[in-house]
């Protein structure tokens, strides 16, 4: 039977200028569908993963040299619709990818960052970009031993999710922190010990009460007060992980008001540590990490939450409209998991 044929032009959604405001400084235009080169693939996408730093890539933050127009979103799910004359990868195969550019109905990408998964699962989108996060910044910076105690902030989220599982997986005691009770129990269902909604308890507190030789090694990736807490509650040769600042992203905190002073004094006097992590440093490390997350999905050891969007009032997520919603919806902090956008819901009828 003939292959259908395929678009000449796709959909993407496009940085037109500068800012933190997503909604604001985006725009969905056509443009004609690349020719590929021999090993690139071209992807229909049926699920794009919204990140709490899709704003620090608007505002350009991560590469001052990029000028707008340029495009948005860092990973993405479905279906090979064809391939370069070189490419191993065959159409019809399911792909997950981690590629700058991600929010389209289309993509071109190299056959390289581009791995063959065994089913067009939302799950398995986490693992581009929230489970190499947690997964690979434990393994190499974290230097976790069995029965230390690990504290994740914002751990109901897309990678804090991974980071409780993979440190219970280690032999660890882990805390984690989120913002209402219905994550309380999302926490509790994935193995937490102890899951701390700030919104009802201090923080420093139940830190002081309950861990005070303080604790080993933090995933941390809000910023502000919850960083602060977190320098200050880290025990004797502790290890904090900087995986983002989620709270300063939009402009409302400073990072300058965040004392470099007191931060050097509290490492100093416990002989701890303090690391930066940005996951885009380690790609050599990604077939090995995603192999080993995706076998642990697939034999049930580890549980991923997504969400769709559907208790939001903007939701669903579905179509391309809808990143910006789910862009905001992420910063309500109302998520559980991760944020998927369903791009194109009949991805197979329409290839």
């Amino acid at each position: 039977m003939a292959a259908k044929q395929l678009p000449s032009t796709l959909r993407q959604l496009l940085v037109k200028k500068l800012g933190t405001n997503f909604r604001e400084v985006t725009e969905i235009a056509a443009k004609p569908i690349p020719q590929l080169g021999a090993k690139d693939i071209l992807i229909k996408n049926r699920y794009v993963g919204i990140n709490a730093s899709d704003i620090n890539f608007t505002a350009g933050r991560y590469d001052p040299t990029l000028r707008p127009p340029f495009p948005a979103g860092f990973e993405g799910l479905g279906e090979v619709a064809a391939v370069g004359e070189s490419s191993k990868i065959k159409p019809g195969q399911f792909v997950a990818y981690s590629h700058f550019g991600a929010f389209a109905d289309y993509i071109v990408v190299p056959e390289k960052v581009a791995i063959p998964v065994p089913a067009c699962d939302p799950g398995l989108i986490s693992i581009m970009v929230s489970g190499l996060t947690a997964s690979i910044a434990l393994d190499k910076s974290a230097d976790l031993k069995s029965g230390e105690t690990v504290l994740v902030t914002a751990a109901a989220g897309g990678t804090g999710q991974y980071a409780v599982q993979l440190a219970k997986l280690a032999g660890c005691h882990v805390i984690g922190t989120c913002s209402s009770q219905d994550k309380v129990e999302f926490l509790q269902s994935i193995g937490c010990d102890r899951a701390v909604n700030y919104r009802q308890e201090n923080l420093d507190a139940v830190l002081s009460k309950e861990y005070p030789k303080g604790v080993d090694v933090v995933y941390e990736s809000v910023g502000a007060d919850m960083f602060k807490t977190s320098v200050k509650n880290l025990a004797r040769f502790g290890r904090l992980l900087v995986i983002g600042q989620i709270a300063t992203y939009e402009g409302t905190v400073k990072v300058d008001d965040l004392s470099a002073a007191a931060t050097a004094m509290m490492l100093l006097t416990k002989s701890a540590s303090m690391k930066g992590f940005l996951l885009f440093h380690y790609p050599a490390d990604f077939a090995g990490h995603v192999a080993k997350l995706a076998q642990l999905y697939m034999e049930g050891k580890l549980k991923v939450s997504v969400d769709k969007g559907e208790r939001a009032a903007t939701g669903p997520f579905v179509g391309l409209e809808k990143v910006a919603d789910a862009v905001e919806y992420m910063y309500t902090r109302a998520n559980v998991g991760k944020i998927v956008v369903e791009v194109s819901p009949e991805l197979k009828s329409s290839l």
